[in-house]
């Protein structure tokens, strides 16, 4: 693995861990030459299902896209970066487990919308204001009655 700030190929594996549900690797290393630590994921790569767009189109499933929009709704929310990549690989394991070969995009905002509930709240109304289209204030009170009318989802990770 190289160094990502000096370029080195010599760095060294510090403390290895299991995350996301055993299904991830968390490494963390020291560069040989500068010193410097960072943290690496490793995930078995498999093939994931093609996505139906809204316009009928279809593309390659993109989990950096998928994380983003997560990112976006995440903001400034106080969620772990362990409990978000969690979210985003049991997401990407329940699209894998489904076996389709292609999935509508409105299947996987269900699936973030379902993740996002559990992480935080506010990010779960971010994320459904846009995926839904919300267009006025009566709109975000009734998802917000709505979510308030339900069992309270306890955080995947005690450590947010």
């Amino acid at each position: 693995m190289h160094c990502p700030f000096c370029g080195t190929h010599d760095t060294k594996v510090t403390d290895s861990r299991l995350v996301a549900e055993g299904d991830q690797v968390r490494r963390r290393r020291q560069c040989v030459s500068c010193a410097e630590r960072f943290t690496t994921y490793e995930t078995a790569e498999l093939v994931m299902p093609r996505v139906i767009k809204g316009d009928g189109s279809r593309e390659a499933f993109d989990v950096i896209k998928l994380r983003a929009g997560m990112l976006r709704a995440l903001e400034k929310r106080p969620v772990s970066a362990e409990a978000i990549e969690a979210a985003v690989e049991r997401i990407r394991q329940t699209l894998r487990a489904r076996g389709d070969r292609e999935i509508h995009a409105r299947d996987i905002g269900e699936e973030v919308m379902h993740a996002l509930k559990r992480l935080d709240q506010v990010a779960y109304i971010r994320f459904a204001s846009v995926y839904r289209s919300f267009q006025d204030i009566d709109e975000f009170r009734a998802e917000i009655d709505r979510l308030a009318q339900e069992p309270s989802f306890q955080p995947d990770d005690p450590k947010r």
